[in-house]
C-alpha cells in the first residue's frame, strides 16, 4: 500500500476529476476511466518507501502546481533538436500530446498503416480489444491517473502482412508557456506478419515552461510480426517524464527496444514491461543512459516469460556525470510453463563523476527447472590509466575520453538494427561528454 500522496497535484486532480472524467466516448471507456481513477484514489503517488520508487522520489514533482489539459500552441514549433540526420521516415508529431497534423506527414496512402489521434480510435475494433488490457494490470499508480484521465496520445496500426518501407518517426515536443502536467495515451497493434521501426523522440521547446509528462504505451505486437523500437531522450531540464511501456508479444513475434537518455531532462522514470505470451517468442531490450547535471534516470524492466521455448536478450549501460544519478532495475520471470526459456540479463555502470552515484538490481525469478539463464551487473570508476595510456600517444584528453566511453557504450549500440539512429545515437554520447 502506498501511504503518502501529494496535497498539491493529488487533491488538484481530485477536484478536477473526481466527478467529472473526460468523456464523449464508448460507454465501455468511461468504465474502464472510472475504476482506474478508484484505483489511483485508492494509492496516490508512490513514495520511496514503496520498494519500486526506493532510489526514485517522485514528491518534490507532484508536489507542485500545474494546468491539467493545457491546450497547445502550434506556433513558431522549432523541430531541429529532433532532427536525425539521413534518416527517411514518416513524421508525426505531438505538442504536449497533441497531434499536430501541420507538421506530421500524411500517411493516408501508405497501404496497411494507420496513424491518428487516439480520440478517432475509440470506435475501432483493436481499440477496444486492446486498451487497457496489459499496463492496467500492473500496479503502477501512474498508468492508473493515465488511464482515467488521458485526453490525448496517438494510435497506430501496422496492417496484417505489411512490411513498412520507411521508420515511423514520432517526435514528442514539450512547449506549453506554463506549468503543465500532460497525460499521453499511446496505442499501437502489430499485426499478424507485419514488419515496421518506430522511432520516438522527445524534445523541449526553448520557450517552455516546467513540464511533467506522464506516458502510457500499450503495444501488441501479433503473430509472427516484428518490431524495432527506439527511444530517444533528448529533452532540456525543464521536462520530466513518467513513461510506462507494456509489451504483449504472441507466437513467433519479435520486439526489440533501444532505450536511449541523455544529458538534459531533470527526471526520467521509465517502466518498459515485456509478456511473451507465447511459445517461440523472441525480445531484445538495449539501454543506454548518459546523465549530468543533477539529472536523474530510472529504468526499470520486467521480462515475463509466460511460454515455453522463448528467448530474451537485455543489456543496459549507464555512464554518469557530475552529481547526476542512474537507477536499473530488471526483473526476469520465468514462469512454471516457460520449460526451455533461454534469458540474458547484463547491466553495466561507468561512475564518471566522483559525486554521481548508480543504483542497480537485476533481479531473476524461476518457476521452471530446464532454463538456460543467467543476470549480473557491474559497477566501475573512469579508467585513468587507460586515459593516460592515449594522452601519452597524442590523443587529447576529450578525444581521449569520447573513445574509452564509444568502447564502453559498443556492446549495446552496434546491436542497434538501424545504422542511421545507432549513429545519430553515437553522436548524441559525444555532445554529452
Amino acid at each position: 500500500m502506498i501511504t503518502q500522496v501529494s496535497d498539491s497535484l493529488y487533491s488538484q486532480l481530485i477536484k478536477t476529476y473526481g466527478e467529472n472524467l473526460p468523456s464523449a466516448e464508448p460507454r465501455s471507456l468511461d468504465e474502464i476511466r472510472k475504476q482506474a481513477f478508484e484505483r489511483f484514489k485508492r494509492v496516490g503517488f508512490p513514495t520511496v518507501k514503496h520498494e519500486d520508487w526506493k532510489y526514485t522520489n517522485v514528491q518534490p514533482l507532484v508536489n507542485q502546481h500545474y494546468e491539467l489539459d493545457v491546450e497547445p500552441s502550434f506556433a513558431a514549433i522549432d523541430l531541429n533538436n529532433a532532427g536525425i540526420p539521413r534518416l527517411d521516415a514518416y513524421r508525426v508529431v505531438l505538442v504536449d500530446g497533441k497531434y499536430h497534423a501541420g507538421l506530421s506527414d500524411d500517411v493516408s496512402d501508405v497501404p496497411g498503416l494507420s496513424i491518428m489521434p487516439i480520440d478517432q480510435a475509440f470506435e475501432r475494433l483493436c481499440f477496444a480489444k486492446y486498451f487497457a488490457q496489459f499496463a492496467d494490470k500492473t500496479d503502477n499508480p501512474f498508468v492508473a491517473l493515465n488511464t482515467a484521465a488521458f485526453t490525448s496520445g496517438l494510435f497506430i496500426e501496422v496492417g496484417k502482412n505489411t512490411q513498412l518501407s520507411k521508420p515511423v518517426h514520432i517526435i514528442h515536443v514539450s512547449a506549453a508557456r506554463q506549468p503543465v502536467f500532460n497525460q499521453v495515451r499511446n496505442l499501437y497493434v502489430m499485426s499478424a506478419f507485419a514488419e515496421a521501426e518506430i522511432v520516438e523522440s522527445f524534445i523541449t521547446d526553448d520557450a517552455a515552461e516546467r513540464n511533467l509528462n506522464n506516458l502510457v504505451t500499450e503495444i501488441m505486437v501479433r503473430e509472427q510480426a516484428k518490431l524495432q523500437h527506439y527511444y530517444l531522450q533528448t529533452a532540456t531540464s525543464q521536462s520530466s517524464y513518467l513513461n510506462h511501456t507494456e509489451i504483449y508479444q504472441e507466437k513467433h513475434s519479435l520486439y526489440n527496444n533501444y532505450n536511449c537518455t541523455f544529458p538534459g531532462p531533470a527526471f526520467v522514470r521509465n517502466n518498459i514491461n515485456v509478456r511473451l505470451g507465447d511459445s517461440e517468442v523472441e525480445s531484445h531490450l538495449y539501454g543506454i543512459t548518459l546523465t549530468a547535471g543533477n539529472q536523474l534516470v530510472d529504468n526499470h524492466t520486467i521480462v515475463d516469460h509466460l511460454k515455453p521455448h522463448c528467448e530474451s536478450y537485455e543489456w543496459y549501460k549507464n555512464i554518469t556525470q557530475d552529481t547526476s544519478t542512474a537507477v536499473f532495475n530488471g526483473k526476469i520471470f520465468v514462469r512454471t510453463d516457460a520449460q526451455k526459456t533461454n534469458a540474458f540479463q547484463q547491466n553495466n555502470n561507468m561512475l564518471i563523476g566522483e559525486k554521481s552515484a548508480v543504483y542497480t538490481k537485476p533481479q531473476l525469478e524461476i518457476f521452471a527447472d530446464d532454463v538456460k539463464c543467467s543476470h549480473g551487473c557491474t559497477i566501475g570508476q573512469f579508467d585513468n590509466d587507460a586515459l593516460f595510456y592515449l594522452q601519452a600517444r597524442g590523443i587529447s584528453e576529450a578525444q581521449a575520453r569520447i573513445l574509452l566511453v564509444h568502447a564502453f557504450a559498443f556492446d549495446v549500440t552496434s546491436r542497434f538494427a538501424n545504422a542511421t539512429v545507432r549513429e545519430y545515437v553515437e553522436h548524441l554520447v559525444e555532445e554529452g561528454l
